[in-house]
């Protein structure tokens, strides 16, 4: 009877490898930089409502609550590369 030939065991390597990398946990500084940019943002936007536009950024006007929820998002696309 013959023989089957045996599997390249290199391809299985290859994808253990990768598979751990990918389900590596985040660095330490991720979570507090993502949850304080979501915070900054959001008294960015208070802070401009409080103040009646006279704050954070007097000159800016009404582009303070575009610079409040930029930095928001930016916290909030963070959260999409955020693993445990």
């Amino acid at each position: 009877m013959p023989e089957s030939k045996p599997r390249k065991k290199t391809a299985r390597a290859a994808e253990s490898v990768s598979a751990t990398q990918a389900n590596k946990p985040n660095a330490v500084w991720f979570k507090p930089v993502m949850f304080g940019l979501m915070i900054i943002g959001l008294l960015w936007i208070i802070t401009f409502y409080i103040s009646e536009g006279k704050l954070p950024v007097g000159d800016w006007g009404s582009w303070n609550i575009v610079a409040g929820f930029g930095i928001a998002i930016m916290g909030f696309l963070m959260t999409t590369r955020w693993r445990s």
